[in-house]
This record gives C-alpha cells, sequence and structure tokens, in this order.
C-alpha cells in the first residue's frame, strides 16, 4: 500500500495560509481585502464572466477559527489520501470537490462565500467511498471508519443548518462531488500473487483520475448552467 511524503497536502495548507496572510495585511493596512473581493463566490460577477470564482474560494477563510478548522481537517485527512489517491488524483478530487461544491452554492444560494470546506467535505465522501469500495481487504476497519466519517459530516451539516452565515450548499455540493469522483476513480484495490508473495495492486491507477474527473464535470458542469439561466434571487 502506497506511502509517500505529502507535498500536496503540505503545499495546499502552505498557499491557503499564505493566501490568508495576504487578506489580513490588505484588510489591516489597506482597508479592503483584496483577495476575497476578486475571488470569493459571489453569483453576481460568476455570471458576469469571472468564473475562477467556482475555485478561487478554496484559497479565502473569513477569520482565524475558519482558515484554522478547515486546514486541519486538511492536515488530517489529506496525507493518508494524498497517499493512497497519489499526488495528482488526489489534487484532482481536492479543486473538484471544491468546484462542486461552489457550483450548487452558485445555483442555490445568492451570498457570497469562501473557504475550502467544500473541498475537505469531499475529502470526507471520497475517504468514505473509498473505504466502502476496498472492505473486503480492510476488513472490520472499514465499518468503523465508515461510521465514523458519517457521524463527522453529520455533525458538521447539522451545525451548518443550525447557524448563520454557513453555506451548506457548498458543504453538500463538495460531498457529492467527492462521493462522485471516487465511486469511478478512487483506488480499488486487490490482492495479487501467491502466499507468501502476495501484493496490493489498484486496478484503477490508470484510468481513476480520468474516470473520477469526467464523472464529475459531466454532472456539475450542467447544474452550473442553470446558474446562468435561472439565476437565484
Amino acid at each position: 500500500m502506497p506511502t509517500s511524503i505529502p507535498y500536496a497536502t503540505y503545499t495546499l495548507i502552505g498557499v491557503t495560509v499564505l493566501a490568508f496572510l495576504l487578506q489580513t495585511l490588505t484588510k489591516n493596512f489597506l482597508g479592503v481585502d483584496y483577495l476575497a473581493a476578486f475571488g470569493v463566490k459571489y453569483g453576481q460577477y460568476i455570471r458576469a464572466g469571472e468564473i475562477w470564482r467556482l475555485i478561487t474560494p478554496l484559497f479565502l477563510h473569513g477569520s482565524l477559527l475558519h482558515i484554522g478548522f478547515n486546514m486541519y481537517a486538511l492536515f488530517i485527512f489529506g496525507r493518508g489520501m494524498e497517499s493512497r489517491f497519489g499526488r495528482v488524483r488526489f489534487l484532482a478530487l481536492y479543486f473538484l470537490s471544491g468546484f462542486s461544491g461552489n457550483v450548487l452554492s452558485f445555483v442555490l444560494t445568492p451570498e457570497a462565500s469562501l473557504g475550502a470546506s467544500t473541498a475537505v467535505f469531499g475529502l470526507l465522501a471520497a475517504e468514505g467511498v473509498f473505504l466502502y469500495q476496498n472492505q473486503e481487504i480492510l476488513h472490520g476497519q472499514a465499518r468503523r471508519a465508515i461510521m465514523n466519517l458519517v457521524y463527522m459530516a453529520g455533525i458538521n451539516l447539522l451545525i451548518g443548518f443550525t447557524t448563520q452565515g454557513v453555506d451548506n450548499w457548498g458543504h453538500i455540493g463538495g460531498m457529492l462531488g467527492g462521493l462522485l469522483f471516487a465511486w469511478f476513480g478512487a483506488p480499488y484495490w486487490k490482492v495479487e500473487g501467491f502466499f507468501p508473495n502476495l501484493h496490493v495492486v489498484d486496478e484503477r491507477k490508470g484510468s481513476g483520475l480520468l474516470a473520477g474527473s469526467l464523472a464529475v464535470l459531466l454532472f456539475f458542469i450542467p447544474i452550473a448552467a442553470m446558474g446562468f439561466i435561472w439565476p437565484v434571487k
């Protein structure tokens, strides 16, 4: 089973923290959070052609607690998932989950939003799918871990529905994106060889990135189009 230094996870955390520092500096010294002004998810500007706002919110946060929670979650889940999925597939999962969350939020809510939680919820969902699809190898570990993930996601969604200012549609969209990506593109482990020379191979190593990415894009691009045709008020 693959292990490596999770450079992508650490880079995502580093870039996001740097962006937050720049947000804080520009707001304190220039009076305007320029990164947020040009990067948050805001439907009116997306419909005007600023489609980068479906990705850039992943690097922007509204408070120290906000970024702290998201980066802690990315640190906890990202390292293991990057090792199992591989660097490129993990990055695709992260950004496509964030894209999915921002698309659903764009279509269903007019308010501005920002944060990496769309991608983090996608990681949670993808981890659950990975565990479910690899139960034969992971045995009892998988069921317990899946229940923990369901509990964790449920509690956070409940908090989102009962707390003002939380973009729960973004969280739900991120989960759907992560689920779709992982269902078609997560590592699917099989044991090959004969005892004692057994080894684990990923049957989707060559196809998972493309299959998972296409599943997300084919599902969410038409949804994004709805935000242009029938803008939410």
